[in-house]
């Protein structure tokens, strides 16, 4: 299986050479790792060529790594059910660079480009409906990026002396505790209901 992957590796790589840049194994699986601007022409090889035939997109999704340059990667999950064969592209990309939208290759990256936005605002252009997704309307920020607040900013509520729903800014109202990490058997210095009945030579 791996030889079979190395070899689809190269053929991909001799025949796009000007797009893309890695090609690598890991976990048994095949990563071809891709210029952004370049990402349509990749992904339409990997789709209509006869050695590769990956015609479902399974899965589209964003990555955080907030001390690159470019500190998101948009990863494309493919899979050819005719060869049974799993391949992986990813691209690089940063806050203010868009990435192409696939669509005009795989229809279903529609909703996944735009929970990619939603998430972690990545820009796709050329997207006919890019907006959010799964978050509220005026939803500020991008709940899976790395420096968002575990908090969030505001915090939804419904208001009985309105009759509707109100936004306001985030309310922690539970008093801060400390814990001091130690289980039950090591932290507890008393006698438990039922252990005066051990006896030392019982036990």
């Amino acid at each position: 299986m791996t030889q079979s992957l190395k070899e689809l590796g190269e053929h991909v790589a001799a025949s796009l050479p000007q797009d893309v840049t890695a090609t690598a194994i890991l976990h048994g699986e095949l990563i071809v790792t891709a210029k952004r601007e370049s990402v349509v022409r990749v992904l339409g090889f990997l789709r209509d060529d006869p050695r590769c035939l990956f015609r479902l997109l399974a899965d589209l999704c964003g990555v955080d790594y907030p001390d690159r340059a470019e500190r998101f990667e948009v990863v494309y999950n493919l899979l050819s059910l005719k060869l049974n064969q799993r391949i992986r592209v990813k691209v690089a990309t940063d806050e203010d660079q868009a990435v192409p939208s696939v669509i005009p290759v795989y229809s279903a990256a529609g909703w996944f480009e735009r929970e990619a936005w939603d998430l972690f605002g990545i820009y796709f252009s050329d997207h006919p409906d890019l907006r959010r997704l799964l978050t509220d309307y005026g939803f500020e920020g991008h709940p899976l990026r790395k420096d968002f607040p575990l908090t969030g900013y505001v915090q939804v509520r419904y208001d009985e002396d309105q009759k509707r729903v109100v936004y306001e800014p985030v309310r922690l109202t539970q008093e801060f505790r400390s814990f001091d990490f130690l289980s039950p058997w090591e932290g507890m210095n008393h006698v438990l209901p039922g252990d005066e009945k051990a006896t030392e030579d019982g036990q």
